[in-house]
């Protein structure tokens, strides 16, 4: 198994959970982490992959890389969503199989449950009716990269685990409103509309610099960011969120999910989530740490009659806990300190109505979250604050 002298590679180590990952690893004592950026490393090209694989030859991987956006750009984008995570998923498993990594951790969301599954979605609700349209592709992708690491344990006896967090958010968030998820984008539209509304227009300039907006940065006149904001719902004293405000979400702080995915890369194995004694003694003689026979596993089919049917072998990871983006939004207005207006436009998507896990396998594994969600938004909000000051 894994110790603090072991190579970890974490792919998207420069990203929300990718940081919190590396952080996380680094503080429990591993310091031999690999870290690509994309203009290092472009993980969909095939032969670069190899190339990177050949030359640092990891013992574990953690597949934190992805291809993201929130319900605009995965309207947009739908080629792009499925195309480039498939790419980047069969590039790292391929390469990480050839080369005897010893765990692979990938990391999906829990978009992968149906849109009308029954709530909390339990692992087993998986593939059981039709995606939510607006991220159908990127869902599809993600299902396919936890089928991989089912696929690639029951035929060659890897050692390849899956986790599913909830929405997260936390340090290194994406703040660009093109593209961002729903709470730092909501944030950030909040504290803009404050600022406008202070006329403090020296940190508007400044937070313009740091994340433009449609190529629009603090160099532009008052009109010009004006006009802009406005596009994205930010005015003098008032926002527009999109929707009605009554979807319910459950947010994890991604430091939280960062030792959750921590825990399971070091602690947890594949013949724990799918019964220890039958997998060890009837597939391919795995033993309890989980190290495999691959020359006596190589070429075995993945049906093996006296196990059953293994499916779902993923986690989920969450607080258990939900709030309506309405609510979600108080928060962050009580943050801010927003005194102005927060206006919800119906004629806007909602998204999936509901999306609460089961975090009960998770909890079976040993591990529980610890920041709530007012605690979090905080934390959010001064990391933002502080981010605009370097």
């Amino acid at each position: 198994m894994l110790n603090t002298n072991s190579k970890i590679y974490v792919a998207g180590h420069r990203g929300l959970v990718g940081s919190a990952i590396w952080n996380n690893l680094k503080s429990r004592g591993y310091n031999n982490l690999v870290g690509r950026t994309h203009k290092e490393l472009d993980l969909t090209d095939q032969y670069a992959v190899k190339k990177f694989f050949d030359e640092e030859r990891p013992d574990a991987v953690v597949l934190a890389a992805a291809f993201v956006g929130g319900i605009m750009a995965n309207s947009l984008y739908r080629a792009d969503f499925m195309m480039m995570n498939m790419k980047i998923q069969c590039n790292v498993f391929s390469e990480a199989y050839a080369h005897n990594v010893k765990k692979f951790l990938f990391l999906g969301s829990t978009c992968i449950y149906p849109k009308n599954a029954p709530q909390p979605m339990k692992e087993d609700a998986l593939l059981t009716s039709e995606l939510e349209y607006t991220n159908e592709e990127y869902a599809i992708a993600k299902i396919a990269g936890l089928k991989m690491c089912e696929s690639y344990n029951l035929q060659y006896g890897t050692n390849y685990l899956a986790v599913m967090p909830t929405n997260l958010y936390g340090p290194n968030d994406n703040f660009h409103l093109e593209n961002s998820h729903v709470m730092p984008a909501m944030m950030r539209k909040i504290y803009l509309a404050k600022l406008i509304h202070d006329n403090d227009w020296a940190s508007v300039k400044v937070d313009m610099d740091k994340r433009p907006v449609e190529g629009i940065d603090g160099c532009a006149s008052r009109g010009e960011i004006e006009r802009v904001l406005a596009k994205y719902g930010v005015e003098n004293n008032k926002v527009t969120l999109w929707g009605t405000g009554k979807p319910l979400r459950e947010f994890l702080w991604s430091e939280d999910m960062a030792d959750a995915s921590v825990h399971v890369l070091l602690n947890v194995n594949f013949s724990d989530i799918i019964g220890i004694e039958k997998y060890s003694s009837v597939h391919y003689g795995a033993s309890v740490d989980g190290a495999v026979d691959r020359n006596h596993s190589a070429g075995r089919g993945g049906a093996i009659p006296s196990l059953g049917e293994i499916r779902n072998c993923h986690i989920n990871v969450g607080t258990g806990k939900e709030l309506t983006i309405r609510e979600l939004s108080e928060l962050v207005v009580k943050a801010v300190g927003f005194e102005g207006e927060v206006v919800f436009d119906a004629s806007k998507p909602d998204g999936t109505p509901r999306k609460l896990i089961d975090v009960s396998k998770l909890h079976s594994l040993g591990w529980t979250h610890k920041v709530e969600i007012d605690e979090g938004v905080q934390k959010l909000f001064n990391w933002y604050k502080q981010s605009l000051a370097h």
